[in-house]
């Protein structure tokens, strides 16, 4: 499925499955299960899904070895400061049942207490609890802020990204790559608001392929980690036909130019 070489010189898959609002319990456990079966080897979660203990026992319960998935979590907007995030990512831990995170991320960019949040992000990288850090939602004047005082830098930003607001979200695309932090996309299928656009549907039908799936081939093309969420089997095993086929030059710039400022969730462009 590929890997990019994040800043810090670990290799993370470029594709994987996100698990938001995927319910805790059976659900969540099979459908890390069917990932893990049909080759995906990035699981990313949240302490604020509540579902880290059925992804954990996913993990368990699969068969593949620890060190050959990628495990990601992150911290919630009530658990920032020093103290509280190094508590937090610890019961984070305790739920997945694990000994260490491949990555752990800033989930929001809370105001006054992010500063002593990375803090202790890093500390939580010294002691090896975590292997990477980095932010998720970070727009541009949070990823400015926070190089500001950094020790170490975010491996990874993840945002909400795909063709319909790209162009809205390429200035801090931009700045990632200029300082080689990762972008990972989430909804990258728009929470399925767009998927029956004709320009799309079009591309799709001209390719063979789902709009889903030229969706998730764009993020890779762009160069992305992408993570579409699905709590079904045969939907997971249906976006792994992403990786089967490339997109031209001119599809890619058309899908550029579908941009229209769409936000699926919570828009932080403006949070202070």
């Amino acid at each position: 499925m590929g890997t990019i070489t994040l800043n810090d010189g670990r290799e993370m898959p470029r594709f994987g499955l996100g698990v938001f609002q995927s319910p805790d319990g059976e659900v969540t456990r099979t459908a890390v299960l069917a990932a893990l079966e049909a080759g995906y080897r990035l699981i990313d979660t949240a302490a604020i899904y509540r579902n880290e203990a059925s992804v954990g026992a996913a993990l368990r319960d699969s068969g593949v070895a620890r060190e050959a998935i990628f495990l990601t979590t992150k911290l919630w907007n009530s658990d920032h400061g020093y103290d509280a995030t190094l508590r937090a990512c610890r019961a984070s831990m305790r739920r997945l049942g694990v000994d260490y995170l491949d990555l752990y991320l800033v989930h929001w960019p809370v105001a006054e207490r992010r500063r002593d949040t990375w803090r202790a992000m890093e500390t939580l990288r010294d002691e090896g609890l975590v292997r990477s850090i980095g932010v998720s939602n970070y727009m541009l004047r949070h990823l400015r802020e926070l190089l500001t005082h950094c020790r170490v830098k975010p491996a990874v930003n993840q945002i909400e990204l795909s063709p319909y607001n790209f162009r809205y979200r390429e200035p801090v695309v931009e700045l990632c790559r200029d300082k080689h932090i990762a972008v990972e996309c989430y909804s990258p299928l728009t929470k399925g608001q767009k998927l029956s656009d004709p320009p799309l549907v079009q591309i799709a039908a001209q390719l063979g392929k789902t709009p889903a799936q030229v969706l998730i081939r764009w993020a890779l093309d762009k160069g992305f980690v992408v993570i579409p969420k699905s709590s079904r089997p045969a939907r997971i095993l249906e976006n792994l036909a992403a990786l089967d086929f490339s997109l031209s030059a001119g599809q890619i710039e058309r899908l550029d130019g579908l941009n229209e400022d769409l936000v699926t969730g919570w828009d932080p462009t403006h949070a202070p």
